[in-house]
């Protein structure tokens, strides 16, 4: 079966204006001409891909894994062209990968800089995004490799290669100044009486904060939210609440900042990061020899602490 991009564009368009008209409008078609597109396309797959109501259209179970792989297809057509016209410059390959801000803090720069001493000419995209946008960009093609952090029996989903990468664990980071500063070890209900500084919202780490929390049944006071462990490092320095971060990057932060860093004695304190990509063969020769590079520096890690 045949699909040709504008039509498959045409229904990306309408779901996310949630308008056959606004999305012919994107298109640039007529109306009668995208409504005569979607019918085809519902024909020839024998689907149907929205409903439609008063106040628009909405996908179908059919039609939302039709766009998901839309999308997927949208990543890799980009990364093609990217890719292939990059060679007209001396690079040979592209390697685009998302990564949560811890990974990119503990572990990913010492790894990179392996990687290009071996292949120089390889160009490398490093985006850092939230845990859960990690994996979307992944899963929808904008990304070829992604590092992020999830349970222990995290299952990947169908269509993704995935391995445990590493494990990590996260620290109080307190005010010198403070009372808590005093203690080795902290326990988070310690800590809660305390304002929090806090990640931008959606950072795995605050929502296991706030889970944590709520299970002990009180609240988290989050004061002030910041982007990057450095600013909320500047802010507990200055006495404006507490945190909790990735011990080693808390421990480097504490030879730049007046913060106490003490050992979060929590079972959830170990963090346990992923590496997640498309199927091998689906990837870039450079893509795949990173994958290989980062499950080589897994297996000498593991044999390092065992």
């Amino acid at each position: 079966m045949r699909f040709d991009l504008t039509s498959l564009n045409l229904i990306l368009a309408i779901a996310e204006t949630r308008s056959i008209t606004q999305g012919a409008q994107r298109m640039h078609l007529a109306l009668a001409a995208a409504s005569k597109r979607v019918q085809d396309l519902e024909t020839r797959l024998g689907v149907t891909l929205f409903t439609r109501h008063a106040r628009g259209v909405q996908l179908t179970p059919a039609g939302e894994a039709l766009v998901r792989h839309v999308r997927s297809l949208q990543g890799a057509l980009v990364a093609l062209e990217s890719e292939v016209s990059e060679f007209a410059q001396g690079v040979r390959g592209h390697v685009r990968i998302a990564a949560n801000a811890s990974a990119i803090a503990e572990f990913l720069p010492a790894e990179l800089a392996r990687y290009v001493a071996q292949y120089a000419d390889v160009r490398i995209s490093l985006e850092e995004q939230v845990s859960t946008e990690v994996q979307r960009m992944v899963r929808e093609g904008f990304a070829d490799i992604g590092i992020f952090v999830a349970a222990a029996d995290w299952a990947a989903p169908d269509g993704l290669y995935a391995k445990p990468y590493r494990q990590g664990r996260v620290a109080a980071v307190v005010p010198k100044a403070s009372p808590l500063a005093k203690k080795r070890t902290l326990r988070l209900a310690d800590m809660l009486p305390y304002d929090f500084v806090e990640l931008q919202a959606g950072a795995a780490m605050q929502e296991q904060l706030f889970a944590a929390a709520a299970e002990l049944g009180l609240p988290l006071r989050a004061r002030i939210q910041v982007r990057g462990f450095e600013a909320v490092a500047q802010l507990v320095s200055a006495g404006l609440g507490v945190a909790v971060m990735p011990e080693l990057v808390a421990k480097r932060l504490a030879t730049l900042f007046e913060i106490k860093v003490c050992a979060l004695n929590e079972p959830w304190a170990t963090r346990h990061y992923w590496l997640a990509s498309r199927p091998l063969e689906s990837i870039s020769a450079a893509s795949r020899r990173f994958v290989e590079l980062l499950t080589e520096a897994n297996s000498e890690t593991n044999l390092e602490t065992n």
